[in-house]
């Protein structure tokens, strides 16, 4: 509100398209404070460091289907305003080192929070965090290319981030916890399992050929396309970054999955047979761990099917690349978003008066 305030008091307008046009006759120091309010507002919403504390405390909370979607859709919601503010309202670029540095911090600060957790709710919450820092590093950059990046690896990060949290949901159906020292066994007791979450987790962790690995090569690309010391930095910060997700995922992956439920400090794994891996009975209810050993079909089957979808946007890669690098050519070129605007307005005052003078004249 306090950001609206100043944009309206320096510009007299809340259109954006109108914005754009008068942000080049405001005082250096009013858009200054104006980009630092906005960027705080969407940065919170994004979950940008140093405004990203609140997201691993609370996403945890929430049931797994929830997490999923806020993990999937909410913080994108700040990086889509953040990327529209910068393209539009502040295209010269000459913050573009701010945004450099929170990026950076973000994924170095959200990667290294994720390996000191032994809950996988935490710890995906954490690796969300960091992953932001990626899109924030292609809208930093100010090319083309960088954008188009960032915008391919919003898509592919919903995708997956919400695949992952909906298989922790699957994990505590099967196994009672979500806790790394209560877990065991899990590839022995449930091998669908084991691929529903082998499959995302090596997506996230930028394993070629998954999407998450094209999405960091375009932006590691267009960060040394860039060639200043902090896009190098970026470059260097994105792929420690990536290998410690790949490290991160992997421990879930050894101690989750792998290792015998007997050599989990706190294992409690229920004993399984393979019908009741899938259960569609009424009795079981969110929350309720008392039907351990279950995975519900309603909770598995959309799982499934993110994991396809996933694996069709790595197949599919090209054509995806060529609608964000024709959505990123859009947002460069502000002047398409300001005729459209105004040229809509343009026709509907037409209109408007047309229609007036044909309302005088059947009088």
């Amino acid at each position: 509100l306090i950001g609206i305030a100043l944009v309206y008091g320096a510009t007299g307008t809340l259109n954006l398209a109108h914005i754009a046009v008068r942000m080049d006759d405001i005082p250096s120091g009013t858009r200054t404070a104006i980009f630092a309010v906005l960027l705080v507002a969407f940065g919170i919403k994004a979950a940008v460091f140093p405004l990203s504390t609140w997201l691993p405390d609370s996403y945890p909370t929430a049931p797994a289907p929830v997490t999923a979607v806020f993990a999937g859709l909410l913080t994108k919601v700040g990086v889509y305003a953040i990327i529209r503010a910068h393209t539009l309202l502040f295209p010269d670029g000459s913050l573009d080192n701010v945004l450099m540095v929170c990026g950076l911090l973000t994924m170095l600060v959200g990667i290294l929070g994720s390996i000191a957790q032994s809950d996988i709710k935490r710890l995906l919450s954490f690796t969300l965090v960091s992953h932001i820092g990626y899109m924030i590093f292609g809208v930093a950059l100010s090319t083309q290319s960088g954008l188009s990046g960032s915008i391919y690896y919003v898509a592919h990060h919903i995708l997956v981030q919400t695949t992952l949290f909906l298989v922790v949901g699957l994990i505590e159906r099967q196994a009672g916890s979500s806790s790394l020292r209560r877990l065991g066994g899990l590839a022995a007791a449930s091998p669908v399992l084991a691929i529903v979450f082998l499959v995302p987790a090596l997506n996230l962790g930028g394993i070629p050929p998954f999407s998450g690995f094209i999405g960091k090569v375009a932006l590691l690309q267009a960060g040394s396309d860039q060639g200043s010391v902090l896009a190098w930095l970026l470059v260097a910060g994105g792929t420690v970054t990536s290998l410690l997700t790949l490290y991160v995922v992997a421990r879930v992956w050894t101690k989750a999955f792998w290792r015998a439920r007997a050599d989990a400090p706190e294992g409690d794994l229920a004993d399984n047979s393979p019908s009741a891996l899938l259960d569609d009975s009424s009795d079981i209810q969110f929350g309720d761990r008392e039907d351990v050993g279950r995975m519900p079909a309603f909770m598995l089957i959309p799982t499934i099917g993110l994991v396809v979808v996933g694996l069709a946007m790595t197949v599919f890669a090209g054509r995806i690349i060529d609608i964000s690098d024709r959505a990123a050519a859009d947002l460069r070129d502000r002047s398409v978003y300001i005729d459209a605007v105004r040229g809509a307005e343009f026709v509907g005052d037409q209109a408007y008066e047309q229609a007036r003078a044909d309302e005088e004249g059947t009088r």
